[in-house]
């Protein structure tokens, strides 16, 4: 529209073609004002106008006109003021462009598969709110790619909506927060943390963040997180010992200790098995031809199938438990196949 705009404006008089063109350049500037409220929370004035190339003046004037549209954009005083959009009364009308639209729709779409509880109906509510207005082009993206994807619905614990977002703020605001925590083997603690990022790993989500009393990063399972609340401070966020906050947390739940603890001698090179991708637990090399893993989980069973799968010989050595499930396993696989 502001192309057309600046097209024609050729057939107006000097003064209505000034007034027109300044009018679409105000246009475009609140446009891009309110993109930039909408992406973080806080944002100094001095950035908002050295981001729209105008003077602090101007980003005054164009916050007073965001009010007027309805857009609560509150403003703080002093050398370190800024500007922040506020959660009013009702939504305002958010602005995305294509490829935003797209993943939102599409996110919502398999959202009825996610590990949180009661979203699904929601997510179906919005979704026809978001098609309703998408151009024809961005549908028949949205449609082409939800033609073509498969969504395995979770079996794990659901999580709460609520919980997630409020989480979701603090680690994007740097704020602390406190909650209690039920362990694995159902102690009951409380946290003060500094929260880093949020992690789905197939049905569980997981909660990453410096744990303020023991100084040290721990992961959180977001179904055993209750209570979550504001500490009311804020905090400079730490660096990871890893890059991506996923490997770090799939590196704490191979390296998790629990109930049954095993120690196996693999006849397969540490390289082999190392490379196996549903390996769970630590190796280490004997010689070129032999590994020990050391690995463990709460269930027998599930224990004993998880090395039985990797593949090559194994001699246990540790729990006697163990070797009991395992010739009780093979006992039933060969009543299985016996002729």
């Amino acid at each position: 529209m502001a192309c057309t705009l600046r097209r024609d404006l050729g057939q107006f008089p000097a003064a209505i073609r000034d007034t027109l063109a300044a009018m679409t350049a105000t246009s475009g500037r609140l446009l891009k004002l309110l993109s930039l409220l909408q992406t973080r929370r806080d944002w100094p004035g001095n950035e908002l106008a050295r981001r729209l190339e105008v003077s602090a003046r101007t980003v005054r004037r164009d916050v007073e006109r965001l009010r007027e549209l309805g857009y609560p954009v509150e403003a703080s005083t002093g050398p370190s003021g800024g500007y922040r959009l506020h959660a009013g009364t009702a939504m305002p009308p958010l602005l995305l462009d294509d490829d935003e639209a797209v993943a939102i729709a599409v996110g919502l779409r398999t959202a009825a598969g996610a590990s949180v509880a009661g979203i699904e109906e929601t997510s179906v509510r919005a979704l026809v709110k978001i098609e309703q207005v998408l151009p024809a082009h961005l549908r028949r993206r949205v449609n082409a790619l939800q033609s073509v994807t498969a969504t395995l619905a979770a079996p794990g614990p659901k999580v709460d909506p609520q919980a997630l977002t409020a989480i979701a703020s603090a680690c994007r605001d740097r704020e602390r927060l406190r909650f209690e925590y039920r362990s694995r083997d159902g102690s009951d603690t409380r946290r003060l943390v500094e929260p880093h990022s949020l992690v789905n790993l197939g049905r569980r989500w997981y909660l990453v963040a410096w744990d303020c009393e023991r100084s040290d990063w721990r992961t959180f399972r977001m179904d055993r997180l209750e209570g979550v609340r504001p500490a009311g401070s804020r905090f400079v966020p730490r660096s990871l010992p890893v890059e991506d906050p996923a490997e770090f947390v799939a590196s704490n739940l191979k390296g998790a200790q629990h109930r049954y603890q095993a120690r196996v001698t693999l006849r397969a090179p540490a390289e082999e098995i190392r490379a196996l991708p549903y390996l769970w637990g630590n190796v280490e090399p004997i010689d070129d031809f032999t590994c020990e893993l050391q690995t463990s989980d709460d269930s027998l069973e599930w224990l004993a199938l998880r090395i039985g799968m990797l593949g090559p010989e194994f001699v246990v050595h540790e729990p006697p438990e163990l070797a009991e499930a395992l010739r009780a396993l093979a006992g039933r696989v060969g009543r299985a196949v016996a002729t």
